[in-house]
């Protein structure tokens, strides 16, 4: 439940539109609900802006769908990451989209989107990260544009979107390899840049060790990090960058 949600039950109430003792049941289970191995968290929209997600890699089909179904009654909206066909095919939710390339599942999202987070991958690899974070940002409520394939070895790509670098209140760049790329767009921008290394690369990249370490000592101050493969991460503090730069 987020606060939009808590406003409107208690005017119900207020209005005579819902009994007190239905409007104590649904308030006790905000804090969290507890279905066969899972405590589900219905408070955290509330105390943190961003609902519970659900992280399918090394469960079960049946919690994973248990979670998410749940968490979709209450609140209209879901998202899995890391997921599969045979989740999304064993999920009865009808509006429910599945992501292939990332592994994301969506349902509901909020349509009230705001401001621009602009998502750049140096390679097609890393795509399948990019659209994680893409795909989360989205359904947060931020507006996304991607721009794909413009990694340093072509970086000239790069120069054809430099509006469009202007116009973002925040930017996700995604690399593997050596992991340049967001140093590159920092340097073209005064805007937060947020780098993901990615586990693409040849041996030494060392399952995307040197993307990072790369990323974590850019000689451009605003570049941030998170860690590797991580598109959910990134977006989710993308996503809270935008709402603040949103509202200046």
């Amino acid at each position: 439940m987020d606060e939009e949600s808590l406003k409107a039950l208690l005017k119900k109430l207020q209005n005579g539109d819902i009994s007190l003792r239905d409007t104590i049941n649904i308030i006790k289970k905000l804090p969290f609900e507890k279905i066969h191995n899972s405590h589900i968290d219905h408070h955290r929209h509330l105390r943190q802006g961003i609902p519970e997600v659900v992280f399918a890699k090394d469960k079960e089909i049946e919690d994973v769908v248990n979670i998410a179904q749940r968490i979709y009654e209450k609140s209209g909206q879901v998202l899995i990451t890391r997921a599969n066909r045979q989740i999304y095919d064993a999920l009865a939710i009808e509006e429910a989209k599945f992501y292939r390339r990332s592994g994301t599942i969506v349902a509901g999202g909020n349509k009230n989107r705001t401001g621009l987070i602009v998502v750049v991958t140096a390679g097609t690899s890393d795509i399948r990260v990019a659209e994680e974070a893409a795909v989360t940002a989205q359904f947060l409520g931020s507006n996304v544009e991607t721009i794909y394939d413009v990694g340093v070895a072509g970086i000239h790509r790069l120069v054809n979107y430099m509006g469009l670098l202007q116009r973002a209140n925040v930017l996700i760049a995604v690399a593997g390899m050596e992991g340049a790329l967001p140093t590159v767009v920092a340097s073209f921008t005064d805007k937060v840049v947020i780098g993901v290394p990615t586990s693409s690369g040849y041996g030494t990249s060392f399952g995307g060790l040197t993307a990072l370490f790369s990323m974590l000592n850019s000689c451009v101050p605003s570049v941030v990090v998170v860690n590797i493969d991580n598109g959910f991460g990134a977006a989710c503090v993308a996503h809270k960058i935008n709402l603040l730069s949103s509202k200046r």
